[in-house]
Formats: structure tokens, sequence, C-alpha cells
């Protein structure tokens, strides 16, 4: 078995795949000690890992600079010397980039593509077993004798960052011996989003039987969304319930406002995995999507809201824009009080 003295791990994007990510990055640098480890990623997403203590360096791809600039990132990695590259992406990208740099041992994650399009395209369920994301990452490395820890996913927080956010929560009155939850109402494709009117009754409800505050999170792109929904829920309760965090923080800075909260109610989205990493307890809310893809929290305490037995779920592995069936069953068919039962149980629970 061969000792690697660099190690170069390619996954360019994206959140949840990247925060997937940290258990192998722990794994290794547990199993190779004093090896010189290297993360690639695309720079909009490098604050995710720009702390990780497991780490030796990162190098950040910006992916507006287009051919001219993976060109450029591959004889910059071809430079370094790598003898082990993982890639846990296998993209179009990533596998020019593993190719050209001229390194012997290469390993690819399997990413049991024809199981998947068999479940989606025509509903047989090959898949042996369930596997995490994080888990398969860990799977391409085997051979070196690298095990899983277990220890679930990981963020790296430096402690202004910490600080920053806690004043921030402070100023906005927000007390941590309250019960919070947290909302992650959006999601990158359409389909993988509860309606916002079900996400507002929740809120709503929420608020009034046990004065829970409300704290949604998102990105800029989701600002409308979750500023609609903070609006509906603080006219129809008459009071501030809800406060709209989303397009203002930082992906670290939303893990460490996360903390705030005694659980966190999401969608199948990167802020799910965020949540996951943070070790909170976890609602995830599952529409055109399944667990079988091996996207679901991981490491902390969860509880998946699905429609079991749909006909046409899952219709997409990421996700889709609309329906293809027209009736969107798979998430309108998950009511408020499926959700506010598994939250109920996720709260008792010690």
């Amino acid at each position: 078995m061969i000792v690697p003295e660099k190690i170069l791990i390619i996954r360019l994007s994206s959140i949840g795949d990247i925060v997937l990510a940290t258990p192998l990055v722990r794994v290794l640098r547990a199993s190779f000690p004093s090896s010189h480890i290297d993360f690639v990623l695309r720079k909009e997403y490098a604050e995710l890992i720009r702390y990780n203590k497991n780490l030796d360096s990162i190098v950040e791809f910006d992916a507006k600079t287009g051919f001219l600039g993976l060109r450029r990132l591959k004889n910059q990695l071809r430079a370094e010397h790598y003898d082990l590259v993982v890639d846990i992406h296998n993209s179009l990208r990533s596998r020019y980039l593993r190719i050209l740099i001229g390194v012997k041992n290469i390993v690819v994650v399997n990413k049991r593509i024809f199981a998947r399009t068999m479940l989606v395209k025509f509903k047989k369920n090959y898949y042996r077993e369930i596997v995490s994301i994080a888990d398969r990452y860990i799977e391409t490395v085997s051979k070196f004798g690298v095990r899983n820890d277990h220890a679930g996913l990981e963020l790296h927080v430096p402690d202004e960052i910490k600080l920053k956010i806690y004043k921030r929560m402070s100023a906005l009155g927000i007390d941590r011996n309250k019960k919070i939850i947290g909302f992650c109402p959006s999601a990158k494709h359409a389909t993988k989003c509860w309606p916002q009117e079900r996400f507002t009754e929740l809120g709503v409800r929420l608020s009034n039987e046990s004065g829970t505050k409300i704290l949604l999170f998102g990105g800029s792109a989701d600002k409308e969304r979750c500023c609609t929904i903070a609006n509906a829920i603080n006219e129809r309760t008459g009071k501030s319930s809800a406060v709209d965090l989303s397009g203002e923080l930082s992906l670290l800075e939303t893990a460490v406002a996360m903390e705030t909260c005694a659980l966190i109610v999401t969608n199948d989205s990167g802020l799910m995995h965020i949540a996951s990493a943070m070790k909170k307890k976890v609602v995830a809310i599952f529409g055109s999507t399944v667990r079988e893809f091996g996207f679901f929290p991981v490491g902390t305490e969860s509880v998946i809201v699905e429609r079991i037995g749909l006909y046409c779920r899952p219709c997409s592995h990421i996700g889709r824009s609309t329906c293809p069936e027209g009736h969107f069953r798979c998430m309108k068919e998950i009511q408020v009080e499926d959700v506010a039962e598994a939250i109920k149980g996720m709260l008792v629970s010690p």
C-alpha cells in the first residue's frame, strides 16, 4: 500500500457536495498525518473549507474564466506533482483536470449511475442499500486503508465569525434560551421546494402554539421567498415572530446562526447539509428526490417527510424547474400537520 506524499481532492461544486466531503478530508488526514492534502473547488464555495485544519491548502477556480481558466488551473495543478488524485466530482471539468495533470494514482467516486437512471427513468430500484454521498466519497480511498470514522459532517469556523454572529443575534433580540426554529424554504430547483404558503402556515402554527421564534435562512436569490414568508407570519401572528436572514449572511455565518436553533426545517438543499454539519436536529422535506441518491442528513438526528409510493417519484436526482406531470403531488400532498408532527417528535426526543 502506498503512502501518498501529496493528495489532491477535486470537488468543484456545490454547497451540499462540498460539506459532504468533509468526512473524507478528515479521515484522509487521520490516515496520512504527514501527507500534504489540497482541495480544488470553485471560488464561491471556498469559504466552506477555507479554515479546515485537515487541509494544507485550497485551490480556487473561477468558473467565469471558462476554458482558459480551466487550462491555467490544469497547469497550476500539474506543477504540484501530486501522487494521488481523488476525484469525487467526476464531471467533464474534473476529468479534464485529473487526466491531464500527469498523476499515476487516480481514484474516482462511484455515482451509481445505472441504479440512479433506472430509478428516475423506469422507477426500478436497483439500489442494494442506501449509502450517503459522504460514505461514497470515502469509498474512493478504501483501497488505501482509509476507513470512515462515522463522526459526521463538519465545518471549521473561526472565533471572529462566531463572535460577529453572536453579537448580531443579540442585537436582533434573539434569545437562545427560548424556542427557536430555523426555516430553509428554498432550493436550487423548484420541485425540491415545499410550497411557501405551507412554510407560512407552519410558522404561524408554531408561533401561536408555543411562542416559537422563526429564523429564515437562504442566499440572495432566496430573498423574495424568505421575505414573503417572514412578513406573512408576522402579519398573521400580529407580532415579530419571524426574522428573515436570507441574503445577509455568508455560508459560515449562516452555520453559526443555525446554532441558536433547536431544530431546522428544510428542503433537500445545501443548507440542509450545513445544518447537519452543525449537528442540529433536522426535519427535511423531500419532493422530487429520494434518499437512495445519497443526499440526506448525515451524522445528526433527522426525519425525512416525504410522499412515499407516488408513481412518478423520483422524477430527477437533482430536481427540476417544474413538475413534469403538472400536479406537483410530491410536495402538495405533504401537509402542515405532517411536518408539525415531525417537529413535535424531534423536540421531545433527548
